[in-house]
Formats: C-alpha cells, sequence, structure tokens
C-alpha cells in the first residue's frame, strides 16, 4: 500500500495482514447487526457548517479527561484480544498512545497482562474491568492495578451476558481462539503475523491465566471463561467496585438517560455512552444518537463521553459539538495495530488529530473547548 491517509487505508492493510477470524471477531457486530452499522452511519448524516474569514492561527486540540492532560479527546478503548491481532498488541499499542499523549485503556481480557504494560512503559494507563462471578479475583484484579499504578478504571456495565455475534460462531471462534482446520488454513496466508506470534511468549489472556483461582493451561481456561461472566451485576457492585478501587472510575455501556442519571450519582468521575461497538443488543440506538439525551440529563454532573463509530477527526469532533467531554475509539486504533504494528497506531492517531484539527477550522474556531452545536447545521444531528 502507498501513501496511507485515512483509517479505512489501515483497514484494508490489516485485513491483508490479520487472520480471518481475529478480524471478523474485531468488526462483528451482534445478530443483523443494524446497531453496528448504525453506529458509522449516523455521523455520516450529521453536516458541519463551513465558516471563513476567520484567523486560525494558534490552534489548540488539546484538552483533559477525568483531570488528566490530553494531546486530544481521545482515549484508547479496553479491546479483547488486542494482543492476537499483533504479536505484543496491548504493549505495542499503549507505548504508542504514551508518546502521542492519549490514554490507553487496557481490557481485562486482554493478551498481556496489567504487568505487561507496567513494565513496558513509564507512564500511567487506564484498566478496564468486567465484575466476574469470582469476587476474589475481581479484588485481585483491582489490586493489580493499583500496584501498576493505572490512574483510572474503567467499569463496563453492558457485558453481564454475551450477545451472539454471527461471524465468530461461523469462524468457530472461542475464548480464548481453538484453531479450527479453515482457519489454520488462513494463517498460511498471514506469514508475517505468524511469525510475530512465534516471537512471543504472550498468546493467552494474561490477566487470567495464573491468577484466577484453578486456571493454568488452556483446558481450565476454556471452562473458566465459559462461566465467569456475572447475569447477577447491579448498581450495588458499582458501590462495590468504587470503594475497593478508591480512584478514578469511569462507567462504560450507559445508553439510556435514567441510567445515565444513576451512573452520575454513584459518584463516578465519567460515564460513556456506548453499546459495546453494536456487539451487544441489536436494534439499540447508535451512540451518537443517545448522546445527547444523555448530555441533556446528567447537566453536567459527570463528564460524558462517547465510544462507538468513530473512524476519523470528524466524528470526534461532532461528538464533542454534541456534549462529549471526550470520546474512545477502538477499531480505528486496532487497524492501525494489525497493519503496522505500533507505527500503525500512531499513524491512527496522528490522522485523526489532524483531520480534527483542519475540520475545527474550517468550522471557524481554534479550540477544542470553543466547540458546541454551533458548527453544525441544524436539522441534522440527533436532538436531546
Amino acid at each position: 500500500m502507498g501513501v496511507i491517509t485515512c483509517i479505512e487505508d489501515l483497514r484494508e492493510l490489516a485485513g491483508k495482514r490479520v487472520p480471518r477470524m481475529f478480524l471478523d471477531y474485531l468488526e462483528s457486530g451482534s445478530w443483523t447487526e443494524g446497531t453496528l452499522r448504525a453506529n458509522e452511519a449516523d455521523f455520516d448524516r450529521i453536516l458541519l457548517r463551513q465558516r471563513v474569514a476567520v484567523n486560525l492561527e494558534n490552534r489548540s486540540v488539546r484538552s483533559r479527561m477525568i483531570g488528566e492532560d490530553v494531546a486530544m479527546p481521545v482515549a484508547l478503548a479496553p479491546v479483547g484480544l488486542c494482543g492476537m491481532m499483533h504479536a505484543d498488541g496491548e504493549i505495542l499499542a499503549a507505548r504508542a498512545a504514551a508518546r502521542f499523549g492519549v490514554p490507553f485503556t487496557l481490557s481485562t481480557m486482554s493478551i498481556c497482562s496489567i504487568e505487561d504494560i507496567a513494565a513496558h512503559g513509564d507512564k500511567p494507563f487506564w484498566f478496564q474491568l468486567y465484575v466476574m462471578r469470582d469476587r476474589e479475583f475481581v479484588e485481585r484484579l483491582i489490586d493489580r492495578a493499583k500496584a501498576a499504578r493505572c490512574s483510572a478504571l474503567v467499569l463496563t456495565l453492558d457485558l453481564q451476558i454475551l450477545g451472539q455475534r454471527h461471524r465468530d460462531l461461523k469462524n468457530g471462534l472461542t475464548a480464548p481462539p481453538r484453531f479450527t482446520i479453515p482457519n489454520l488454513l488462513d494463517l498460511t496466508t498471514k506469514p508475517r503475523w505468524c511469525l510475530g506470534m512465534l516471537g512471543t511468549k504472550r498468546r493467552f489472556f494474561g490477566n487470567i491465566v495464573g491468577h484466577a483461582r484453578g486456571v493454568n493451561d488452556m483446558s481450565s481456561l476454556f471452562s473458566w471463561t465459559a462461566e465467569q461472566f456475572d447475569p447477577g451485576l447491579d448498581w450495588s457492585d458499582v458501590e462495590w467496585v468504587k470503594k475497593r478501587w478508591g480512584g478514578r472510575l469511569v462507567l462504560k455501556g450507559i445508553m439510556d438517560a435514567e441510567d445515565a442519571k444513576i451512573a452520575r450519582d454513584s459518584g463516578a468521575d465519567a460515564l460513556i455512552v456506548s453499546n459495546h461497538g453494536g456487539r451487544q443488543l441489536d436494534g439499540a440506538p447508535s451512540s451518537i444518537a443517545a448522546l445527547p439525551a444523555i448530555v441533556d440529563a446528567v447537566g453536567g454532573g459527570i463528564e460524558v463521553w462517547v465510544d462507538g463509530g468513530i473512524r476519523s477527526g470528524q466524528d470526534v469532533l461532532k461528538a464533542v459539538a454534541l456534549g462529549a467531554k471526550g470520546t474512545m475509539i477502538g477499531r480505528a486504533y486496532i487497524y492501525g495495530l494489525g497493519a503496522l504494528g505500533e507505527a500503525g497506531v500512531a499513524k491512527a492517531l496522528e490522522l485523526i488529530a489532524r483531520e480534527l484539527d483542519l475540520t475545527m477550522a474550517f468550522c471557524g474556531r481554534t479550540g477544542i473547548g470553543a466547540v458546541d452545536r454551533g458548527i453544525l447545521l441544524p436539522g441534522t444531528y440527533p436532538e436531546a
């Protein structure tokens, strides 16, 4: 591939280098994938107002998210199996994010462990937590995140049960992955990926193997992951996590205004408007469509971020205009990782930052803090 100009270019290159089962895992949504498609399509429907004859010198997209300075209002979202998109993927993504000046969030279901990320970087990162049935394991996870100097805990609330993703079923993808004959044949066309995986010892869920009681090998990991997501999770568990953690807490998976008010009143520092990338409840609205009502409902009592469908700097700008104090990208940076490793993540961030800066300027604003609904064409964006 020649010059890389957008996230789609990285996606195309990743498609040539990442095994199909893992790329499908990344790109799939639940059931008909209607919500997955809406996450991107609804951004496209929002139109911008171009302004002219404005002094555009001294522009800045720098911002703050839960008290942390960020190069732009973007954080890398937690992505499970990130280390199967590229060898040592979480380590590489965390390093790229730290150099660029945006937060990286490590998933509970990562391949590299909390300790791996801490050992390969000198800047704090965020940790995403799933509440499992094994509460002792959850307590140890929280304590490990503290020991690694994680500066925020991102608690995911929308994965008590798993949505059905047809592509994963057809590929035979399990957690951890089991390689079928078709998958093994596909691997023969991905020599770069295979060499990378042969060169690392990190191929399993690093936060779980050797840490969860009785999970010491692949067979025990299969049975453990099959039964650990907890359908009994409720707001009392959020309070329990908050007390155990004691630091900045972000609640991910809020799609309803009433839930947003409860999140605000819980004492959390931020909430993320997210439908899990369209991977859970199909038929739900897009994240950007849900954002304005949630911003209106909480009334500034908690930072509101948005996740889902963001593929460009224009998408980031539109989200900020609709009231988001921050955004999260998942697939966008993973495409970069799968395509070019650490350099690809850096490239994805550069592309988004440049488009964010230029689009903000075309809309007549020179600072991200001055961006509001005035940059959007009336009638083209969702109302509260």
